[in-house]
């Protein structure tokens, strides 16, 4: 009944943001970059602030850190999809929030500072990579769900590491979300609020359970996303491209844009890829060490990720294109 009631709430509350959107014109307008061609409510990824501030009200003694970092990229990234702002603020209040959680999970005492250096670099190249992967319709919403529904199987069987709610309330906010975008047409698109702050949310939880069975293995249930976004990056150096602006080259853009596979379609792909990858994660965690687990995961997402060149070319695409 809870989370019935969770799920309507959110329901209301993004019919609410609809008005105001459609009211000050907060719309995503299709370029020659866009994996869409219509006109679309930008910003519905919202609803996944509106979820942690719901469950911030009943957990106020306990996750104001959580809740204070993800208003502040909440804030910055909505103010970014109005009105573009520089990149040296944008990483100023990632910074910031990430130091917020940094601070409640005790990294700064229990890590040398190269190891918190790196642990920056990560977090927030995490949450940039979940921003570049959100363009068609569906991705965000399903893969997060399988992020989401990966650690809450952690949580439960393996190892308890978190509130299993702080959980649900997300996967509640993804499947809310899904209702709106998850079609040919979508009614909204998440927008850097949504992308972001789901990205802030997971880390979180990410960073937690690592911290406490002191394996990097769980980094993993980030590995589809995490392999497109950073090959892609490398690619568009090698391009000698600004990774910063807006392009049509990672694994799925090539595969809904120049090969016309139905962006549902392709989005449901990589929330499988995800599924097989954390299952795998799961079966084979304490039964080989972590980094025969990472070789065996990010190899074969190598080869496939690879595939883009061959279908690049088979088109006479260009690759810098």
């Amino acid at each position: 009944m809870q989370y019935t009631i969770l799920g309507i709430l959110l329901m209301i509350m993004m019919l609410l943001y609809f008005k105001v959107a459609d009211r000050f014109n907060i719309v995503d307008k299709p370029n020659e970059r866009s994996s869409h061609s219509e006109v679309t409510l930008r910003g519905g990824g919202i609803i996944f602030w509106f979820a942690a501030l719901l469950y911030f009200v009943q957990h106020i003694e306990s996750n104001y850190f959580f809740f204070t970092g993800i208003t502040l990229v909440s804030l910055v990234s909505f103010w970014d999809d109005i009105q573009s702002l520089s990149n040296k603020i944008r990483i100023s209040i990632h910074f910031l929030s990430i130091s917020l959680i940094f601070y409640d999970l005790g990294v700064f005492d229990f890590m040398p500072l190269y190891g918190v250096i790196i642990t920056y670099i990560l977090a927030i190249g995490l949450i940039n990579a979940y921003n570049f992967m959100d363009g068609i319709n569906g991705i965000t919403g399903l893969y997060t769900l399988v992020v989401m529904g990966s650690l809450l199987f952690v949580n439960k069987n393996i190892q308890f590491f978190i509130d299993a709610v702080l959980i649900k309330y997300a996967m509640i906010a993804s499947l809310v979300f899904l209702f709106f975008n998850y079609r040919k047409r979508a009614k909204c698109f998440a927008g850097d609020i949504g992308s972001i702050a789901i990205a802030f949310w997971v880390i979180y939880l990410v960073l937690k359970l690592i911290l406490l069975t002191n394996s990097l293995v769980w980094l993993l249930f980030l590995a589809v996303y995490g392999v497109d976004a950073i090959c892609t990056i490398i690619h568009r150096l090698y391009l000698k491209q600004n990774i910063f602006q807006a392009h049509r080259l990672h694994l799925y853009q090539v595969l809904s844009n120049e090969y016309k596979i139905q962006h549902r379609l392709v989005s449901l792909y990589y929330a499988i890829a995800q599924i097989l990858v954390s299952a795998l994660v799961v079966f084979l965690y304490h039964k080989v060490q972590d980094v025969l687990l990472f070789v065996i995961v990010i190899t074969p997402l190598l080869l496939i990720y690879s595939f883009k060149f061959y279908l690049l070319n088979k088109n006479n695409l260009k690759l810098n294109s």
